[in-house]
């Protein structure tokens, strides 16, 4: 472990934005090394309703990556599942687009049970993470509803219709984020990213557009960010033009946005004070105006996870560093 990710790790609270898949990796090799010094702020931007569930995609991908239940070849749900409750639905004519696996299923019909008692979203992912033994904490990007939506020359879809029923093959012409609006953070998020040991934020290599800008769109979080007053690194989705995993370099391409780590830091732009790129991509470092860290950013393995989340959190001790010497030149 780096000296700078050691001091973290021994006495700084960290916040990482993440989305599903690729994000949850990052944030496992951050909880590997901060534990409970580790706060979780994932998107629900894709959160819909289905049989009459109230299904969280990235918080249970975020759960059952941080407590090694995930499914390591499909990236998602639970590696330990059955499903015939899906062959049922099948069997009756019912839609079974968006699989869900038996043990999957508990989550959706407890999580909608308290929803409906009236029990916050942040209370029932924190009791979810406490049952699965997850000592990071966990926590929707707001209570409030908000839902992305993507406009495709057929009109506008939901995004799970857009991402899983139609896996992703509408051309993207706008996204929405609907009900971002009145959302709010909630006091648990406010809290985290007004703690006074908080050393830096980290966002995740989640797809910016689909994960990181649902939880940016919610009113007051980037102010937040900004007050923090800390270093906030961000991991690119992006290796050699391609994204890892999901349509985040198609979307890009529809949008007009070249698939480079120069276009992921223009859109965090302003918010960010580094960015960490590939190995592979280190051409890209001179086209980068900002301060900018190489390295392997491909996660293959739990080791890999470590190993990357180590770096970035090396990457923003130092930039943190940094700045406390232009603060004692200023004084």
């Amino acid at each position: 472990m780096t000296a700078g990710a050691k001091n973290m790790a021994e006495k700084g609270r960290v916040v990482a934005l993440c989305g599903g898949v690729g994000g949850a990796k990052l944030a496992f090799g951050l909880a590997r090394i901060l534990g409970d010094r580790l706060t979780v702020v994932v998107n629900t931007g894709d959160d819909f309703e289905h049989l009459g569930l109230h299904i969280s995609p990235d918080l249970d991908t975020v759960l059952y990556t941080l407590s090694g239940l995930a499914n390591r070849e499909l990236g998602w749900g639970r590696g330990d599942e059955s499903w015939n409750f899906m062959s049922v639905l099948e069997d009756i004519g019912a839609e079974t687009w968006f699989r869900l696996g038996d043990r999957d299923l508990a989550l959706h019909v407890e999580r909608t049970r308290q929803l409906r008692a009236g029990v916050p979203l942040t209370q029932i992912i924190g009791s979810f993470a406490n049952s699965f033994g997850i000592r990071a904490e966990i926590l929707p990007m707001s209570d409030g509803k908000v839902r992305t939506t993507v406009m495709t020359p057929e009109g506008m879809l939901p995004f799970q219709r857009y991402f899983v029923e139609r896996r992703c093959a509408p051309m993207v012409r706008e996204i929405a984020f609907d009900g971002a609006g009145k959302a709010e953070p909630t006091a648990q998020v406010r809290a985290a990213l007004r703690d006074p040991h908080l050393q830096a934020i980290i966002i995740c290599p989640s797809n910016p557009f689909l994960s990181i800008d649902p939880i940016l769109a919610v009113p007051g979080m980037r102010q937040l960010i900004e007050d923090a007053g800390v270093p906030v690194v961000a991991v690119s989705p992006i290796i050699g033009g391609k994204a890892v995993k999901g349509p985040t370099d198609k979307i890009m391409a529809e949008l007009g946005v070249a698939a480079t780590n120069r276009a992921i830091a223009d859109h965090y732009r302003g918010l960010i004070s580094g960015l960490v790129i590939d190995a592979g991509d280190a051409g890209e470092r001179g086209a980068l105006d900002g301060p900018t860290h190489v390295t392997a950013t491909l996660m293959s393995s739990d080791d890999d996870r470590e190993r990357l989340a180590r770096e970035t959190l090396g990457f923003a001790e130092k930039l943190a560093a940094a700045l406390r010497a232009v603060e004692a030149v200023s004084t």
